[in-house]
């Protein structure tokens, strides 16, 4: 046990590593080694940063945090604080259910540990972070909540509705990490095409990018989490005009049948649906669109699941994520409908959707082989430097290895490589053409 060490460990998504490095920042700022995700936690104080998104999630949480309740049980840990979606849902349940738990916190009041750690948090630096992902790329969090109240998502129950941060405050983050040398940035939210309402009373979003893109030492920025109702379309002439604006969005459709996005309160139909990537696709050519996609929604039939399939063999997704739906209590479909289809067939489709969309990724990296692309390299790994083109995001999407034997290149870098092979899941590049 490490005096004067604190192990931060994050769960979940993108939004969460963001919590996290800000506090890490904080903590540092007050004195405090800090680690994060280690394999061999050693510091005196451990910090649960959970998820609360979906079943597996929380079991994930609940493990996690029952792991260093038994380290402290043991002798080899002082304290132990969880923050995070999970605490911030099931607050006062958690503290009474395990109370070798020195305290919870919210999703949104995690400086007040500091406070209790007898430090001060100093507002004057809470854009600063320490960052967790290699020194060239970032997440950028532009709001928090959501009020888009999708009939199965937990999430508004968590976070609430959707709170903007000003434009000026998100192009200071940006400046700061480009002063550090970070390139590369992820823009995260709950929602990002709602950006701006409570705010401007309009959606700001292509104008943040835009003027994200002007920013000088820019490279690229790429686009998570959209939705696909009155979607903000003059975002996507600023993705046209502005070079290091990505081709790439992740707008997560959920579904294609008209009843099941009728239920789901998605606001949208089968046409609009399909309109709207036409849109994409012509306007921006040489998109790429990464989707989310559910099975087994209560009262999903054969005949809705089988037009999933045909629209997904229609569209052919660059990248394409899929899960079984989940019950989570609170929620609309929870209260109003029967999660009626079984376990075993939301899993035959699960396995049948995916397999379809593994065929079309080989299909679209086959494409690639002889073509050539603008690489940044991540890390090195065995006898291979892993990359990503400007269409695959960390962590999430296929990657560009060249072997190393190729010569020296630098971690951060753009380099141009020709792809020489690939796989269903990678390509693989060469620097000699």
């Amino acid at each position: 046990m490490k005096k004067n060490t604190i192990d931060v460990i994050t769960l979940g998504c993108s939004k969460n590593l963001v919590d996290s490095e800000k506090l890490i920042r904080q903590l540092e700022i007050n004195g405090y080694e800090v680690t994060h995700d280690t394999e061999n936690p050693k510091g005196e104080i451990a910090i649960v940063n959970t998820c609360g998104f979906i079943g597996d999630a929380k079991e994930e949480s609940i493990n996690m945090i029952l792991t260093f309740c038994q380290a402290k049980e043991e002798g080899r840990l002082k304290k132990l604080f969880v923050m995070g979606c999970l605490s911030e849902r099931y607050l006062k349940e958690l503290g009474d259910e395990i109370p070798l738990v020195d305290k919870f916190y919210g999703k949104f009041n995690w400086n007040e540990l500091l406070e209790d750690l007898g430090k001060t948090y100093r507002k004057e630096q809470s854009l600063e972070r320490t960052l967790t992902t290699p020194s060239h790329y970032a997440y950028i969090k532009i709001s928090e909540g959501c009020d888009r109240n999708c009939s199965y998502c937990a999430i508004p129950i968590i976070t609430g509705h959707h709170v903007s941060r000003p434009i000026e405050d998100v192009l200071e983050e940006v400046r700061m990490l480009v002063a550090r040398g970070v390139k590369e940035f992820q823009i995260i939210a709950q929602e990002l095409t709602y950006y701006g309402m409570d705010l401007y009373q309009r959606q700001m979003l292509p104008e943040l990018i835009e003027r994200m893109a002007d920013v000088p030492g820019v490279k690229w920025i790429r686009l998570h989490y959209a939705y696909p109702a009155k979607f903000p379309m003059d975002l996507l002439r600023v993705m046209r005009e502005k070079k290091n604006v990505c081709k790439y969005l992740d707008i997560a459709l959920q579904h294609i049948s008209d009843s099941v996005l009728q239920r789901m309160h998605r606001h949208v139909t089968h046409r609009e649906t399909c309109d709207l990537i036409k849109s994409f696709r012509e306007e921006v050519p040489g998109i790429y669109l990464r989707t989310t996609l559910m099975v087994g929604y209560p009262g999903e039939t054969e005949e809705d699941f089988n037009e999933l399939l045909e629209f997904v063999r229609k569209e052919k997704f660059e990248r394409l994520g899929a899960f079984a739906y989940s019950e989570e209590e609170g929620t609309y479909s929870a209260e109003h409908f029967e999660d009626n289809v079984p376990s075993e067939v939301k899993q035959v489709r699960l396995d049948k959707l995916m397999a379809l969309q593994q065929k079309i990724s080989a299909e679209l990296a086959s494409e690639k082989i002889g073509k050539r692309f603008n690489i940044i390299i991540d890390r090195c790994e065995g006898e291979y430097y892993v990359g990503r083109t400007e269409f695959d995001s960390p962590e999430v999407d296929p990657e560009v290895l060249i072997p190393i034997s190729e010569g020296s290149l630098i971690l951060g870098e753009f380099y141009e490589v020709r792809i020489v092979d690939a796989d269903d899941f990678d390509l693989y590049g060469t620097l000699n053409f």
